[in-house]
Parts: structure tokens; C-alpha cells; sequence
């Protein structure tokens, strides 16, 4: 998730595409709350693992 958020952030910003960089950013922000949730040994979904 915070790789394919990444990857919209990228193309957002280089083709001006605002909604792409939206989009984005808030991947970005839930895959790093998922994955700090998961490496603390917080159950994610019913998983007590993310990755």
C-alpha cells in the first residue's frame, strides 16, 4: 500500500494531476498506520500480523 501510494504520489506531482497526488498521499498515510499498528502487535483486521 505505501509502495502504490508512493508510485500515485510520483505521477501526481510529474503530471500535475492533483487528485493522483490525493490519492496518493493518503495511502501513504493508512499503509504506515497499518504497518506501525502491525509491528507493534496490534491485530490488523482480524490478522495479528500486516505485511
Amino acid at each position: 500500500m505505501i509502495v502504490l501510494g508512493l508510485i500515485l504520489l510520483a505521477i501526481g506531482l510529474i503530471a500535475g494531476i492533483s487528485i493522483l497526488t490525493t490519492i496518493g498521499v493518503v495511502l501513504v498515510v493508512v499503509g504506515a498506520a497499518l504497518w506501525l499498528l502491525g509491528s507493534i502487535g496490534h491485530a490488523v483486521g482480524g490478522r495479528p500480523h500486516y505485511w
